[in-house]
């Protein structure tokens, strides 16, 4: 019996049947989507190194599991199910057998579409160096493994196939790799680590009329363009997996800088609650703004309309 996965087939259209960019922010967790959602994108990702930060407190080196990258991408997809999720896979996980398996997860899941690698299953972030690469056939496997897997769920999952061996193996290396993945089944191609705006535009004619992903990480072995310059350049779909990282990092580190030296953090609350902690109207940030943000009028309209009693109370 097929999956119907609506924002599977809806980002399929959107790649195929329009050639505007998908422009993804990367999010990491409950919050970081639904900020991006009220902001009304129309597409996510969801970020492996943002996923190990934000859920492990680790750093992008291959330490999370097929079920921390599941449980992460069932719940993002779950969010709102009309917005496609692209979700990052890392290398499947192991054999064809287990990446079969993970994908079959990520289908289950909701996720509309990801990108499966071709580094050896101790993996590091594409922005680090040192990367090691399996060889084609087992990368190759990997793919139709996916394929296999969607076939057997009869879904519209968007697989894009993505290359780290630019750095080590070169470029036409890297796209013999990735033209192999598409005979093997993938729908796009993602080169990782392109050093500059020439070999961007080379990549994406090379790889025509394969849709290409650019990865946009602040920091990292890309030059950052914007949305316009990518698509000139040829690209069908940007992810920007760590654009706001950055800044929930100063934040929280000033906000807890504040609490440790001066025992109060005074950043969201007025000035009566400031002095005597007394319960006071709402400011913007305060953490009822978070919850509708999150969704409490619609849980508690829904408790409602379903004849509960749980907030009859009032929240």
């Amino acid at each position: 019996m097929a999956v119907i996965n609506q924002a599977a087939a809806k980002l399929r259209a959107q790649l195929f049947e329009s050639d505007d960019l998908i422009v993804c922010p990367g999010v990491q967790d409950g919050l970081s989507a639904r900020v991006c959602l009220q902001q009304g994108f129309k597409n996510l990702y969801m970020t492996g190194a943002g996923t190990a930060i934000s859920l492990l407190g680790m750093p992008d080196l291959g330490l999370t599991t097929a079920d921390d990258m599941v449980r992460q991408a069932s719940m993002l997809s779950s969010l709102d199910r009309s917005v496609p999720l692209i979700a990052d896979i890392d290398t499947g996980f192991g054999g064809p057998v287990m990446v079969a398996r993970t994908v079959e997860r990520y289908i289950l899941g909701g996720v509309a579409g990801l990108h499966l690698e071709d580094q050896v299953t101790t993996k590091r972030c594409g922005h680090l160096g040192g990367k090691e690469m399996v060889d084609v056939a087992t990368f190759v496997a990997r793919i139709r493994a996916a394929r296999e897997a969607r076939e057997r769920l009869g879904s519209d999952l968007v697989i894009i196939a993505r290359t780290d061996a630019l750095q080590s193996m070169g470029f036409d290396e890297a796209l013999t790799r990735l033209k192999a993945a598409v005979e093997a089944g993938a729908d796009a191609v993602f080169l990782e680590g392109v050093k500059d705006r020439e070999q961007m535009a080379k990549f994406t004619k090379e790889m025509a009329p394969t849709p290409c992903l650019i990865n946009l990480v602040p920091g990292g072995l890309t030059p950052l363009v914007n949305a316009k310059e990518a698509k000139e350049l040829g690209y069908r779909i940007a992810i920007w997996p760590c654009f706001a990282m950055t800044h929930a990092y100063v934040a929280y580190q000033k906000a807890a800088k504040e609490l440790l030296e001066t025992g109060a953090v005074t950043a969201g609350f007025t000035e009566k609650q400031k002095g005597a902690g007394e319960n006071v109207e709402q400011v913007p940030g305060g953490i009822r703004e978070l919850f509708e943000l999150c969704g409490l009028s619609e849980c508690v309209e829904f408790d409602n309309k379903m004849g509960g009693q749980t907030f009859s109370k009032g929240v």
